[in-house]
């Protein structure tokens, strides 16, 4: 009797260790490896969108640049403060919010060239591309420089499609929102 109750403790213990691994593994976002314990959870405000190649000639006119854009929405219904928030590529580019609440259900729409800040298009006030059309990556962290989202492309594409050239990506958005329409400036 003492045999077959050793072999059945040996069972539940394999499949308690099974079940563990799989939960484990279930549990853990594939996009988290590498990630600090704060891009575990899916955050309020994420990339919704990024056109990264210009569409048209690239020459460096306003009109091009403002062609390049990445957007940003806020999928709660709560507005959120993005003061002191940050967009960077890899190449540590960098564009700061200033005095800008993001409304709820709300995308803005980060332009590269100049322009006029409104509610739901900001300016970088660049006079150069800032994301590279063969690969990078564009990071949004908070006020306290956490990670909140990325997007990647080219050689470093996690996620396998392709998030320019096709228009507005919006994730159920809408651009027409309020809070203060004050925009950011580049560091």
């Amino acid at each position: 009797m003492s045999v077959s109750v050793s072999a059945s403790v040996r069972r539940l213990s394999v499949a308690a260790a099974v079940a563990a691994a799989v939960v484990g593994t279930v549990a853990l976002p594939a996009g988290a490896v590498g990630r600090p314990a704060a891009g575990l959870h899916r955050s309020a405000v994420v990339i919704s969108g990024v056109q990264y190649e210009s569409p048209g000639r690239d020459d460096r006119s306003n009109r091009s640049l403002n062609r390049q854009w990445v957007d940003i929405t806020n999928t709660t219904r709560r507005a959120v403060n993005l003061d002191g928030w940050t967009l960077a590529n890899e190449h540590g580019r960098i564009y700061t919010f200033h005095h800008f609440h993001l409304d709820g259900l709300t995308t803005v729409r980060v332009h590269t060239g100049q322009g006029h800040d409104t509610r739901r298009d900001l300016f970088q006030d660049r006079r150069n591309y800032v994301w590279d059309q063969d690969h990078d990556t564009v990071t949004l962290r908070n006020d306290h420089g956490r990670f909140v989202d990325d997007e990647s492309w080219g050689r470093h594409h996690r996620d396998g499609g392709d998030r320019h050239g096709g228009g507005d990506r919006h994730g159920g958005g809408d651009r027409h929102g309020g809070g203060d329409r004050h925009g950011g400036h580049r560091r």
